[in-house]
């Protein structure tokens, strides 16, 4: 509805428009997302190329061709593992990350080793001149035959190049700048954004060329992004890690055509990303380990097992609300945990704050890593540390019981090849590790058993003195 002079308040997170600047959106309860501007026509996403495209047959389930297409390797190994095997041809992948992160670095990489195998790629840079493109390449070794350049931001002319040939690889930095005349709002609004992902799709489905599209991504979400887009496009991988820290992860949040908890790991370096082939050194770089307060938790990510240190400290308090803070892990399980360990474990920790945190920057959101939190704030609390060669895993209930887990194989075949000795399992796991003899294996069935195989010499005299 628009106001006397024209003009309308639109939210940036969901396109709602009023009257009237409004402090929260009605609509997708977004606050302070309202911006004031020209009202927009009512365009449907895409409807001008899908009209373009004219009707598609009708037909019958056992005429349509069932083959299974061949995939295109990026020549990123960690890349096509997240991506279910490598690039679908026709699919749409959207990639996003904060600004920063290394995206456009990430995606030249694969745009350059695309352009050498498969056959021409068509980089559309829509943030930067081709000028500053060609200087990243020149340092990431990306100047290579068949990579081909476009510094463009009308939807239209990137259409019009797509169809220009047969490219093996369109890709797209980023949507947020790419706009369509015939919308009056400003790149980057929601509308521009669908509208030109809406495009961008039906050309990849009608060509048959994967379109590989880049989107920015804010800590508040503010920004039209990959939950705009995410009905869209066939894959969204995200691209994440810390502005100090080294190492950069990608991992798929929804992929049509392959698994979503696959994960790649790679470090930056002055010369671009390099996949990491061990990512449990990485993370577990710079532990003294054997003390207080430490447990290595055996995860598995996808099929890849990664050793992680879990770091729990534990403070008397000072205020009358004890503290629960947790980096890496899900604040909500850890108050969960911290009740089970006080209710079945007997340890007072209502007097004490507690932080826990994930070193090097990892995140663990699989139920396996209880038993690893458990033994570390454990460990804190009670001043006694767990050997140093131990590792541990295991999904704790309500009732203070050790679940068993999957993949126990995995990541016990892991701790035994980066030099770990013993391991603390579920007794339903135990069995898993005969085919260790090497490894010294502790089935733990219970909160309460746990507390018991990790006391020090202090807890077990305690112990003995009850009646």
């Amino acid at each position: 509805m628009a106001r006397r002079n024209g003009r309308v308040f639109t939210c940036s997170a969901c396109d709602a428009q009023s009257p009237r600047w409004l402090g929260r959106c009605p609509e997708c309860g977004g606050w302070n997302t309202f911006v004031e501007g020209e009202p927009e026509r009512s365009v449907r996403p895409g409807e001008r190329t899908a009209s373009a495209a004219g009707k598609a047959p009708i037909l019958l389930m056992k005429d349509v061709d069932g083959t299974d297409s061949p995939r295109l390797l990026t020549g990123l190994a960690d890349v096509d593992r997240v991506l279910g095997g490598g690039l679908v041809p026709g699919s749409v992948v959207l990639l996003g990350g904060e600004p920063g992160i290394g995206k456009s670095t990430l995606l030249l990489q694969v745009a350059a080793r695309l352009a050498s195998r498969p056959g021409p790629v068509l980089y559309v840079s829509a943030e930067e001149s081709a000028r500053q493109v060609r200087l990243r390449a020149d340092r990431l070794g990306a100047v290579v035959d068949g990579l081909h350049l476009l510094a463009e931001t009308s939807v239209d002319r990137i259409l019009e190049a797509a169809a220009e040939r047969p490219w093996a690889t369109l890709v797209v930095d980023s949507i947020q700048t790419v706009a369509s005349p015939d919308l009056p709002s400003t790149p980057g609004s929601v509308s521009q954004v669908r509208d030109a992902a809406a495009r961008l799709s039906v050309q990849a489905k009608t060509g048959g060329t994967p379109v590989i599209l880049v989107g920015h991504v804010t800590k508040d979400g503010t920004l039209a992004g990959p939950k705009t887009l995410e009905h869209l496009v066939d894959a969204v991988l995200s691209f994440e890690g810390e502005r100090f820290q080294a190492h950069r992860v990608l991992r798929a949040l929804k992929n049509r055509f392959g698994p979503v908890h696959e994960l790649g790991v790679f470090e930056m370096t002055g010369a671009g990303l390099v996949e990491v082939t061990n990512p449990s050194a990485l993370y577990l770089s710079g532990r003294t380990g054997g003390r207080p307060g430490s447990a290595i938790l055996a995860a598995v990510e996808g099929t890849r097992p990664l050793l992680l240190e879990v770091q729990a400290l534990t403070v008397p308090v000072k205020y009358g609300t004890p503290r629960r803070t947790a980096i890496g892990f899900d604040g909500t399980r850890l108050a969960l945990l911290l009740a089970v360990l006080e209710r079945h474990g007997g340890l007072a920790l209502s007097g004490h704050d507690v932080f826990l945190n994930i070193a090097g920057g990892a995140e663990s959101e699989e139920p396996a890593a209880d038993l690893a939190v458990l033994a570390a704030v454990a460990g804190s609390v009670r001043e006694v540390a767990l050997p140093k060669g131990a590792v541990t895993f295991g999904e704790v209930g309500l009732l203070g019981e050790v679940r068993a887990v999957t993949d126990a194989t995995l990541r016990l075949k892991e701790s035994v090849s980066l030099g770990f000795t013993e391991a603390f399992v579920p007794a339903g796991n135990a069995a898993e590790a005969a085919d260790f003899p090497d490894l010294a294996v502790t089935p733990v069935s219970s909160v309460e058993e746990l507390l018991v195989r990790t006391a020090g010499p202090a807890q077990r005299a305690e112990s003995n003195r009850r009646p």
